[in-house]
């Protein structure tokens, strides 16, 4: 169990039991009756957890997302994947640490592993830009897939990102041209593309690596046309009302595998991903090792058809209520 370095609102009553049972635990000496205090205290803390995080409300979701002790594309590189051998550069301006690419084994399996990475330390954050990616790290990771498609690799995308970077110099150079370009490539890449969102699964800068064959999300990230503020911003004029554009937006794990915008919700860890993150990595390659495997036995032209036609399906229209027109049919 990692100590969260940040308290969320809801979490008090869990936290309150993780310092009772700390003091209880720092006892040299317990009693008979200290012992059975613990084991209920620990009863007690998986209880509270699991009925907190059953139902999160959707802005609860999105900063649970947001954790800074929630596991991060390196620590996903380490206990998933057997080993990574990083990629740089796209060949024409730099190289772009918010998305990060390379070489990876899983299971003896080698694929072309493509991620956000939002870094952990004050300082790699900001070389990061938060997770914020340039074109630059589009352009690169359109030549790093193209690569694994040409040697026959798999492609496994780590998606953990607000958006896009918004900044001038990123619209100079192209950011919206590059992520349609890189969205149109991978809908034709002739090898299997998996692609998770591990965190925040924001806007375009998600979408530019997020077409896939399957498409999954962990149970408490989320995926979004928009940022919750962005769209407060735009429909209240305020990022105050951040809260009610969450919940609006249906971009829940649940919301989405309702919606049939996924295909897969990865569950978590009791009490979320950052409580556990080798249990979160245990179950992350459990699911990339199996859908690894099914995929492999897709002849390349069925592929792309399959491919091709999720996205053409993708969603459901709702009526003013917000209810599924094949539901309100029924």
């Amino acid at each position: 169990m990692s100590s969260a370095t940040q308290l969320l609102e809801f979490e008090r009553p869990i936290h309150d039991l993780e310092d009772r049972l700390r003091s209880l635990e720092a006892l040299v000496d317990k009693s008979p009756e200290q012992r059975d205090q613990i084991r209920s205290l620990k009863r007690e803390l998986v209880d509270v957890t699991k009925s907190l995080y059953s139902d999160l409300d959707p802005w609860d979701t999105v900063r649970v997302a947001r954790l800074q002790d929630r596991p991060k594309f390196t620590d996903y590189a380490e206990l998933v994947f057997d080993e990574f051998v990083e990629l740089h550069g796209d060949k024409f301006f730099g190289d772009d640490r918010a998305l990060r690419t390379g070489y990876a084994k899983i299971d003896g399996r080698k694929v072309m592993l493509v991620g956000h990475h939002k870094g952990k330390t004050f300082k790699e954050r900001t070389e990061c830009y938060f997770g914020c990616a340039h074109p630059e790290g589009y352009r690169k990771a359109m030549l790093k897939m193209k690569m694994a498609a040409k040697y026959g690799l798999p492609i496994v995308c780590l998606i953990d990102t607000p958006g896009a970077y918004p900044g001038i110099g990123a619209e100079e150079r192209g950011q919206a041209q590059v992520i349609a370009q890189s969205m149109l490539e991978m809908s034709r890449l002739g090898t299997p593309i998996i692609c998770v969102v591990i965190g925040e699964g924001g806007s375009g800068g998600a979408l530019g690596i997020g077409v896939g064959d399957r498409v999954a999300v962990l149970e408490h990230a989320y995926y979004s046309v928009i940022s919750p503020e962005g769209c407060a911003g735009i429909l209240w004029k305020s990022h105050d009302f951040a809260a009610n554009a969450a919940r609006a937006l249906r971009f829940t794990s649940r919301h989405l595998k309702q919606l049939g915008a996924i295909d897969d919700v990865i569950e978590e860890p009791i009490g979320g991903a950052h409580r556990d993150h080798y249990q979160m990595a245990g179950r992350l390659k459990m699911y990339l090792s199996k859908q690894l495997r099914d995929l492999a036995e897709l002849p390349k032209e069925q592929l792309l058809a399959e491919r091709y036609d999720k996205f053409r399906r993708i969603g459901e229209f709702l009526d003013s209520a917000g209810t599924a027109e094949h539901e309100t049919a029924s």
